[in-house]
C-alpha cells in the first residue's frame, strides 16, 4: 500500500474509516449509562490517536487532514500536536458556522487528537525516527515530526 499514489491512500483511508464507525455502531450497544458513555467517548478518542500513529507511521499515506498536518509540519517545523490541534478547531468552528452542533465529544476530540498524534506516531513508526529504529534520546515531540516529515517524503513519491 505504501507504493500507491497518494490520492489513492486517501480515497482508501476515507472509505476504510467510515466502513469501521459503521461496523462498530452496529456491533456495540448504545449505553445509557453516563459512565459508561463518556468511557466510549474517551476510548473512541484514544483509539482515533492510535490509528492516526498506526496508519502514519507505517507509511500507509496520510488522509486528508492527516495530510494537511503532516504537510503543514514539515513546512513550519511546528510540532504535531499544536498544528493537527488547530487544523481540528478550525473545522469545529467552520462546522459550528455552518449550522453544525457542537458537543462535548467533538470539542474533546479536537482538543485531544493532537497530543495523542504527537504521541503514538513516533511509537508506531518503522523507520529511523520511530519505535522500531530510534534510540530513546530525542524528544517525543522531535520525532513525531520527523514521522511526520517522512511520511509527506513517503507517500508523496
Amino acid at each position: 500500500m505504501a507504493r500507491m499514489p497518494h490520492q489513492t491512500n486517501q480515497i482508501r483511508n476515507v472509505v476504510l474509516v467510515g466502513l469501521s464507525i459503521d461496523g462498530a455502531l452496529r456491533l456495540l450497544p448504545t449505553p445509557e449509562p453516563l459512565a459508561l458513555r463518556i468511557g466510549y467517548l474517551a476510548g473512541g478518542v484514544v483509539l482515533c490517536g492510535v490509528a492516526t500513529g498506526l496508519y502514519i507511521g507505517a507509511s500507509f499515506g496520510p488522509g486528508p487532514r492527516d495530510g494537511l498536518m503532516t504537510g503543514l509540519v514539515r513546512r513550519t517545523g511546528w510540532s504535531i500536536r499544536s498544528t493537527r490541534t488547530g487544523i481540528e478547531a478550525t473545522v469545529l468552528l467552520a462546522g459550528y458556522l455552518l449550522g453544525g452542533t457542537v458537543g462535548v465529544g467533538t470539542v474533546a476530540y479536537a482538543l485531544a487528537i493532537g497530543p495523542l498524534a504527537q504521541i503514538f506516531l513516533p511509537l508506531f513508526s518503522v523507520g529511523p525516527g520511530g519505535a522500531v529504529g530510534r534510540g530513546q534520546s530525542s524528544s517525543s515531540s522531535a520525532r513525531a515530526s520527523q514521522v511526520a516529515r517522512r511520511s509527506i517524503a513517503t507517500s508523496s513519491t
